[in-house]
């Protein structure tokens, strides 16, 4: 059994706070934080991605609309989806990224 945590999973390799919990064939989990007012820009990716916000809130963006997702929401952006995320608050944005490999 292995125990994983922010301490001990490499970081993702992408200029923003996040961390690779877990990855395996078919999934990858990923802790990301975004601070006040950063931003993760627009982009498509060739799987699907489920989104849940452990903390704060912030505007999950998907194909130029924006939608206010909050503490405890979930939900799931296909892979022919453009979705970026925006965090216009003054506390972290914490995300759980499952990715659907």
């Amino acid at each position: 059994m292995t125990i994983r945590n922010l301490s001990n999973s490499p970081k993702v390799p992408f200029d923003l706070e996040g961390y690779i919990l877990h990855s395996e064939k078919q999934i990858e989990l990923v802790h990301l934080t975004l601070k006040p007012n950063e931003t993760l820009a627009e982009h498509k990716n060739p799987f699907d991605v489920i989104f849940f916000i452990a903390e704060g809130s912030g505007i999950l963006s998907i194909e130029g609309e924006g939608f206010v997702l909050s503490k405890n929401d979930v939900t799931k952006v296909t892979s022919d989806k453009n979705r970026g995320w925006q965090n216009n608050t003054d506390q972290d944005l914490r995300l759980l990224v499952l990715k659907l490999l």
